[in-house]
């Protein structure tokens, strides 16, 4: 009766384990590129960012350049490539009315405060983050 009980509870143990992850199955469309970059708060096209909610895009960066936006209480960096999409000219995001949207037909919408996908709850991923550091008018972003 033990070994019986035993064999059950290591197959419901098994059983109960799963390699497939549904959340990540589609977050693989981005590379993990390493971000290292300083903007100067003071220089005239990151004048915007002195005022909260505003956002500047920055290209040569990341996947497919960096949405950087002010939300009053910090700076957050994004990559402005479309996670949900493999990466083409189309999946890069412009920035429309506080808003991050993939230029592709489905033109998947993005806040640039939290990354969160917006409208379509179907979309499983969010965008890619990076960390920022204020030091002074320095944004330091990697």
């Amino acid at each position: 009766m033990k070994k019986f009980a035993f064999f059950y509870l290591t197959a419901l143990f098994f059983l109960g384990c799963s390699k497939n992850d549904d959340n990540n199955s589609n977050c693989n469309f981005l590379l993990n590129v390493g971000v290292n970059t300083s903007l100067n708060l003071n220089l005239p096209q990151y004048g915007d960012l002195n005022f909260i909610g505003n956002s500047v895009y920055i290209s040569g960066q990341g996947n497919g350049g960096l949405i950087i936006t002010n939300t009053g209480t910090g700076f957050v960096a994004f990559d402005a490539a479309d996670p949900n999409h493999t990466p083409s000219s189309c999946s890069i995001l412009t920035i429309s009315q506080g808003e991050g949207v993939c230029g592709c037909l489905d033109a998947n919408k993005y806040s640039l405060f939290t990354g969160q996908p917006l409208e379509n709850s179907e979309l499983r991923c969010g965008l890619k983050a990076y960390r920022t550091e204020l030091n002074g008018d320095i944004l330091v972003i990697n």
